[in-house]
C-alpha cells in the first residue's frame, strides 16, 4: 500500500473513532437526568416516547466498543501500513503468517512422526494401524472430492479399492502418480475411422474384449471392429487390449476400466470424442512424508484392506 493510501486509511479511522467518542459524549450532556414522565410530543398509534436517558449499561457498552476498537488497531493491521505489535508474529499478525504459524506448529508435532514412516517401505507403512489412520484423514481431506469417501471412485475418477490401475499399482508407482500427478488422453476417432467405424470398434471391444453381447437391433460389425482396433488401439491399449500402464491405457477386458461408462452407448462416446483426465500433483501441497502415507493407505486399499474412518 503507498503512503498515501496508507494515511487516507489511518486518518478516514481514527477520524471516526474520534467522531463517534464525541457524539456519544455530547449527546450524553443534553440528557435529561432520571426517569420523566415528559414525552418527546409525538405519538403514533396511541403509543408515546419518554424523554428518558439512555441507559448507562447501553452507554457504557459504546464505550467499550470504541476501547474494544483502539485496542484492536494497535495489535492488529487495521491503520494502512501499520503490521500491529501482537506478541509472536515477526512481520505482525495476517491470515498467511497464522497459518504459518499452526503449521510450523503441527510440523513441530507430528514432523517426526510422518518422518519415521517415510523412511520405512510403503509395503511396510500399509500394515502400520497408526500409519492407516493418518493416510486415511489425509485422504479424506484431499483425495475424497473425486475418489468418493470410499475411494470406489465416480463418473470419470476411478476406483482406488480394485487391481484395474491405469499407471501401474505398485506401491512406488503409486507413490510416483500422487506425487507427480497423471495425465490421461484418449484421443478422438470420429474423423478418422467415421461413425460406422466407431460403431464397429465399440462392438469388437464389448464383445470380443469384454465378454458381452449387443443390444438388439445394433448395425455394427465386431470383425470390422477388430480391424480397426488393430490399425489404431493397439499402440496404446495392446493386441489383447489389456492396457499399457506406462502410457495409462487402461485394460479393455475388465469392466471397471471404463470409468467413463462401459455401455455400447458410454464406449462409442468415448471413442468417438476421446477422454482427457488430469490426477493432480500432490507433491508441492502435501510433500514426500504426507504422500508416503497417502501412497501406503491406497495401496493397503487395494490389497483388501478396509477403508480407515478419518474421524
Amino acid at each position: 500500500m503507498t503512503t498515501f493510501w496508507s494515511t487516507y486509511v489511518c486518518v478516514l479511522t481514527i477520524g471516526s473513532l474520534v467522531g463517534l467518542t464525541w457524539l456519544l459524549l455530547a449527546t450524553r450532556k443534553g440528557e435529561t437526568k432520571g426517569s420523566t414522565d415528559q414525552t418527546m410530543g409525538h405519538s403514533f398509534d396511541g403509543i408515546e416516547e419518554y424523554d428518558n436517558p439512555l441507559p448507562k449499561w447501553w452507554f457504557w457498552l459504546f464505550v467499550g466498543t470504541l476501547v474494544f476498537s483502539v485496542g484492536y488497531l494497535i495489535l492488529y493491521p487495521g491503520l494502512g501500513n501499520w503490521k500491529g505489535v501482537l506478541p509472536g508474529y515477526k512481520d505482525g499478525w495476517t491470515g498467511v503468517n497464522e497459518w504459518q504459524k499452526e503449521m510450523d506448529k503441527a510440523d513441530a508435532k507430528f514432523g517426526p512422526i510422518f518422518a519415521k514412516f517415510a523412511a520405512m517401505p510403503v509395503e511396510e507403512v500399509a500394515k502400520d494401524p497408526q500409519a492407516l489412520k493418518m493416510g486415511g484423514r489425509l485422504f479424506a481431506s484431499n483425495c475424497s472430492v473425486c475418489h468418493g469417501s470410499d475411494a470406489k471412485g465416480a463418473y470419470g475418477f476411478p476406483n482406488l479399492t480394485d487391481n484395474d490401475w491405469r499407471w501401474g499399482g505398485e506401491p512406488e508407482t503409486i507413490k510416483t502418480t500422487i506425487m507427480a500427478g497423471r495425465h490421461g488422453v484418449m484421443p478422438a476417432w470420429a474423423e478418422v475411422i467415421g461413425e460406422q467405424g466407431v460403431a464397429d470398434v465399440a462392438a469388437f471391444v464389448l464383445t470380443n474384449l469384454d465378454g458381452r453381447t449387443l443390444p438388439e437391433g445394433t448395425k455394427a460389425d465386431p470383425a470390422n471392429g477388430q480391424k480397426l482396433f488393430a490399425t489404431n488401439c493397439v499402440a496404446c491399449h495392446g493386441p489383447e487390449g489389456k492396457g499399457t500402464p506406462a502410457m495409462g491405457a487402461p485394460n479393455l477386458t475388465h469392466p471397471q476400466a471404463f470409468i467413463y461408462g462401459s455401455s455400447f452407448a458410454q464406449l462409442q462416446q468415448t471413442i468417438r470424442y476421446g477422454r482427457q483426465g488430469q490426477m493432480p500433483a500432490q507433491q508441492e501441497m502435501q510433500g514426500n512424508d504426507k504422500v508416503h502415507l497417502l501412497a501406503a493407505y491406497v495401496y493397503s486399499l487395494s490389497q483388501g484392506g478396509e477403508q480407515v474412518s478419518a474421524k
